[in-house]
Order: C-alpha cells, then structure tokens, then sequence
C-alpha cells in the first residue's frame, strides 16, 4: 500500500506566498522523480515542476521564478514553494511520484488566490 498525501493548501491573496507538501508512506522500497501538477476549473491538467532524485528540476515557464520544487529523502516528502501569486494559479495541485518502479498520484490540495 503507498499513499501520497498533499497539505498546505488554502486561500491566500494576489502576491503572497504558500506552501504545498506531499508525503509518501507505505510500502516504499524506492523513490525517483518526484513532481507537481495543477488543474484549474474548466481546464486541463498541467504539469507544473519536476525534481530528479539527483536534484535536477523543471518547471513550466508560467511558474519560473516564482515556485521552487525540493525534497527531502529521509521525510520521503515533496515541497512546492509559492510566491507572488497570481490569481491565475487557483487550481487543484497534486503531486506525482515515482514509486516502486510505479506512478502514483495524491489526492490534490485546493489552492486559491483571491483578494
């Protein structure tokens, strides 16, 4: 059994910041690339950041400069950094992680930019 699940998530105002994690528990025998996706009401899913097990990340260019993706091993957890919020960036964000030699995906964690 492996669970991914997101927290962080909440209302916040055009220009602030929030953070967004994602947890993997159960039986975990290996973890590789971690990442963050996002869907918006009415739209597709997007791929939003990537990070590597050897620390190599990507992100889309409607986020550069703006979101920091890392990890921490030991936590088996993904974390997505938000800053200067856009309302644009309201959407369902999950997380996607290799796990086992499989995809997994979280639940989501609504995240809500208005003022």
């Amino acid at each position: 059994q492996v669970r991914l699940v997101e927290s962080g998530g909440g209302l916040v105002q055009p220009g602030g910041s929030l953070n967004v994690s994602c947890a993997a528990s159960g039986s975990i025998f290996s973890i590789y690339n971690m990442g963050w996706y996002r869907q918006a009401l009415g739209k597709q899913r997007e791929l939003v950041a990537i990070i590597t097990s050897d620390g190599s990340t990507n992100y889309a260019d409607s986020v550069k400069g703006r979101f920091t993706i890392s990890r921490d091993n030991a936590k088996k957890t993904v974390y997505l950094q938000m800053k200067s919020l856009k309302p644009e960036d309201t959407a369902v964000y999950s997380c996607y992680v290799a796990v086992n030699d499989s995809w997994y995906w979280g639940r989501g964690t609504q995240v809500t930019v208005s003022s």
